[in-house]
């Protein structure tokens, strides 16, 4: 079995925030990518979430990231294409890129986004279930993200001082290499391959070919790498929820082994009509993660590890659990921290 080799690190966090109280929670978040940037990872990754208390925004918040971070990849994993107009996000995501210095890497979603019963009418005008929410709006904003100018080559637009060919503003080179897919399944992950976008996947995948969680996500990858264009350097990044407890107290620890036990059933067997799959979380002391880690054979198919953290826990949590991370598991397989010249 070949022995996985970890060359990028990064988190995926939840942005929790209290309903009477979002700033702190929202500020929280912020200091945790300062802290992980500090730590040497490679990534900061926020989730986009509506309706709950999580960022309803990835694109606002990244940018608010962008000016606490010098270094550190900044990631959305991932945004529900279904809601957003792909010529507007286009525009919010290239200004917060540019903000950036070129860190962005910003994932998607197709389909019916959640939620939608409660928000469809709310964000579009007539029947929305009438409406295209497929692969075809993610392909529609890398279009923009690319720059093209708009009309013919004789078409300008004049504003105050300047008279230019129209096309996205800011336009930031190299943007729409760094989107990612969130793909579970075998047609999404397909898709993705063939319009040349980078891979996610996670701790959840669909079971089309199999009731097997590592069998089915083995099988994404490999599609995946068959389909990719050989030239383009694309990247596949394997997401787990990952929790060590060496430098956490009893109390904490007897916590995170309840969260563990009360989502093991759902790792039993096929979840619902889409037959969702869950991978089990993997939690214990440092020691006991290498050897799971170890022994995952899809974590061998790639150099990029996403730790997924846990929607309930706290800051103090997650900074626990990236400390012991980058100090007591990630180097074991193999990975160097990124620190900037401040680090400390």
């Amino acid at each position: 079995m070949t022995t996985p080799r970890i060359n990028a690190l990064a988190f995926l966090t939840p942005g929790n925030f209290l309903d009477d109280d979002p700033y702190t929670g929202l500020e929280d978040t912020l200091r945790l990518f300062e802290y992980g940037e500090r730590l040497g990872v490679d990534g900061a990754w926020i989730r986009q979430r509506h309706l709950e208390h999580g960022v309803g925004s990835a694109a606002v918040f990244l940018a608010a990231a962008a000016q606490r971070t010098s270094r550190v990849e900044l990631g959305a994993a991932v945004i529900p294409i279904g809601y957003e107009s792909p010529f507007r996000l286009a525009e919010d995501l290239s200004l917060a890129d540019v903000l950036s210095r070129g860190r962005l890497q910003p994932g998607f979603s197709a389909g019916t986004p959640p939620h939608a019963d409660l928000i469809g009418d709310l964000v579009f005008d007539g029947d929305w279930r009438s409406f295209d929410l497929s692969y075809g709006r993610v392909a529609r904003l890398l279009e923009n993200l690319r720059g093209d100018y708009l009309g013919d080559a004789d078409t300008v637009i004049a504003s105050p001082g300047n008279t230019q060919r129209p096309r996205l503003q800011p336009h930031s080179p190299g943007l729409a290499d760094r989107v990612w897919y969130g793909g579970a399944s075998i047609r999404s992950v397909h898709w993705a391959a063939r319009n040349g976008l980078n891979l996610l996947t996670g701790n959840i995948v669909f079971g089309d070919s199999s009731d097997d969680f590592t069998t089915s996500q083995l099988t994404l990858i490999a599609d995946y790498r068959r389909l990719i264009d050989p030239a383009r350097p694309a990247r596949v990044a394997v997401g787990r929820v990952i929790v060590p407890f060496d430098s956490a107290d009893r109390a904490t620890r007897e916590r995170y082994r309840d969260y563990a036990a009360s989502r093991h059933d759902r790792t039993l067997g096929p979840q619902g009509q889409r037959r969702a799959l869950f991978a089990r979380d993997i939690v214990g002391t440092a020691e006991q993660i290498l050897e799971q880690l170890r022994a995952d054979p899809v974590l061998a198919q790639t150099t990029e590890l996403r730790l997924e953290l846990p929607y309930e826990f706290h800051r103090e949590d997650y900074e626990q659990i990236l400390h012991d991370t980058v100090h007591l598991i990630a180097p074991e397989l193999g990975w160097k921290p990124s620190l900037t010249d401040d680090a400390h």
